[in-house]
């Protein structure tokens, strides 16, 4: 049976066959607990560590010491919220933040809150931007932490980093960023883009899932002090303990060992692809909108609103044809409109009928001929399908 052409690599990415290749060894032969110091198993476990933290710090301009492994962005994004606020707390109860970030950081700052700290919601425009002099303005002589992330995974707008890290260390403030999104897709440096602390996740650059990151500046001029999440065995230099994820491990590091070499290249074909997908749609059909902005955004991905049809209609319409999302993930099961296209400005009818284009590695022109064809004959036919008090448009981008 023929699968649906893909186009959701925000959500997940499939895992290279080299990254497999590599995780195999250490799934079964070399099985060892890196932690076992005493015999062969666990010194080429260890080993294997050592080069997948290499290959991610390389990635990203790191040291390798400057690496902590984690389950996943998740965690990463907890550990940095958490772990840098509870160990501030005397310094200062006060965050600053973005009302587009990922909800692991939201849903972590609603955490924080609860437990005494004050955190603001930073506003963005409506293309979906930051203004660093939002952040500075925000800026209190309580203010410990600033974490906005690299690259929205709704819109796929790319942030300001650098001008906000520069502000952040004027003050003398901590900035953090999820850069899941953009890791491996565009050029990421954490010296260049002024971060103190990064979160990564293997499976969104085509490693595997379970397996993540959170790079943390070793000097800025002093060590950072993390209060960790999770109490134990104190592997990962006590800011992480519970035996490692070898292979998945192995298979991180090897996929960004490949993100490496590939996305300058691979970034100009996306982009490509995705602007002979916009331009063939916005050719075909009426009344369709870009959210986010028009430059500034992920190579691979395209955010748009279809009026006069219901998001979930065309999806499940299309559902045979190509795999696509109406945003994040990790709020696909809600029925409620996109918070991110809200905080742009977008009403509630035009955000109920958006699409999340996830372009990818091995996305051919082909694809796009294909899903721009079958996205055309289905907003016609369910546009056709709509009473005529349906046929209303909301404020458009």
């Amino acid at each position: 049976m023929n699968r649906p052409i893909y186009l959701d690599h925000h959500a997940t990415t499939p895992m290279e066959p080299a990254v497999l290749d590599a995780m195999m060894p250490y799934l079964t032969e070399r099985f060892g607990n890196a932690a076992s110091r005493t015999h062969r198993y666990g010194w080429e476990a260890e080993e294997a560590v050592h080069t997948a933290r290499e290959q991610i710090a390389a990635l990203i301009g790191a040291k390798p010491e400057e690496i902590i492994l984690t389950s996943g962005a998740t965690e990463s994004d907890n550990l940095a919220l958490k772990g840098i606020a509870r160990s501030y707390r005397d310094k200062g109860n006060h965050i600053i933040t973005a009302t587009t970030e990922h909800k692991a950081v939201l849903d972590s700052c609603k955490a924080l809150e609860k437990d005494g700290f004050n955190v603001t919601y930073v506003p963005v425009d409506r293309l979906g931007l930051v203004d660093p002099d939002d952040i500075r303005q925000a800026i209190t002589s309580h203010t410990i932490l600033i974490s906005v992330m690299y690259a929205n995974s709704e819109i796929g707008v790319i942030g300001p980093l650098a001008a906000i890290g520069a502000i952040a260390h004027q003050h003398g403030v901590l900035f953090h960023s999820d850069a899941v999104q953009g890791v491996g897709k565009i050029a990421c440096n954490v010296n260049d883009l002024q971060v103190d602390l990064m979160s990564l996740s293997g499976h969104k650059l085509y490693g595997p899932k379970g397996v993540g990151a959170l790079y943390i500046r070793k000097t800025r001029p002093k060590r950072i002090r993390i209060q960790p999440l999770i109490d134990g065995g104190g592997q990962e230099r006590g800011f992480r303990s519970g035996t490692l994820n070898v292979p998945g491990i192995v298979g991180f590091g090897k996929a960004c060992e490949l993100a490496q070499h590939l996305w300058p290249e691979e970034s100009i074909r996306l982009r490509g692809l995705r602007q002979y997908l916009y331009e063939g749609l916005r050719e075909r059909l009426d009344d369709i909108y870009l959210n986010g902005h028009p430059e500034q955004r992920l190579p691979g991905n395209l955010n748009m609103s279809f009026a006069y049809v219901q998001g979930e209609s065309l999806l499940m319409s299309l559902k045979d044809i190509v795999a696509l999302s109406s945003g994040s993930a990790c709020s696909s099961g809600s029925t409620e409109p996109s918070y991110v296209l809200r905080a742009i400005g977008m009403d509630d009818t035009l955000a109920s009928a958006s699409i999340r284009f996830g372009l990818g590695r091995h996305t051919t022109e082909e694809e796009i001929d294909t899903v721009m064809h079958a996205m055309v004959e289905k907003v016609e036919r369910l546009r056709a399908l709509a009473p005529v008090s349906d046929l209303q448009v909301g404020s458009q981008i």
